[in-house]
């Protein structure tokens, strides 16, 4: 059992270093066994010391997972629903991520996917790639965009 003190010193420490969701710090909490009463106090001192931002979390979250994992918007949204984030939250940050951008990440996921695939022709190697894009978290619909411009373009890549 880990006293107050203890707890908000770790978690403070924690904090300053990365970013991390209000969910996160209850889990921990919890795993430490602090008291409920402690545990509510920790968190609004963590919030109103902005240590805790969900919304800022939600942020970061999804740029890291669409720049770096190359995660789709599905993806990213079970991952923030994962850690509690408010729906209000999750839909305002997915909102705010660059349709160019978002694009430009599948399409060169699918170019780099397609070199490594093995199909008889276009319609099994669209397939493979339309069933991995989904995998990945991606929707249909800009699925289907990047393939027909992917595409257009493969052609003249060679």
């Amino acid at each position: 059992m880990m006293t107050y003190e203890m707890a908000l010193q770790r978690l403070t420490a924690l904090c300053a270093s990365a970013e991390h969701c209000e969910y996160e710090m209850m889990e921990k909490m919890r795993k430490w066994e602090v008291e409920e009463t402690d545990r509510e106090r920790i968190m609004e001192y963590l919030r109103q010391a902005k240590f805790v931002d969900d919304e800022r979390y939600a942020r970061a979250f999804v740029k890291d997972k669409v720049r770096y994992n190359k995660w789709g918007r599905r993806k990213v949204e079970q991952g923030l629903w994962a850690k509690h984030i408010p729906e209000d939250i999750r839909q305002r940050v997915l909102d705010e991520v660059d349709d160019s951008l978002y694009k430009s990440v599948l399409t060169d996921l699918l170019k780099s996917k397609r070199r490594s695939i093995k199909a008889d022709n276009d319609y099994e190697m669209n397939r493979k790639l339309i069933k991995y894009a989904l995998s990945r978290g991606f929707d249909y619909s800009i699925i289907r965009q990047c393939l027909d411009y992917d595409d257009d373009t493969f052609e003249e890549d060679f």
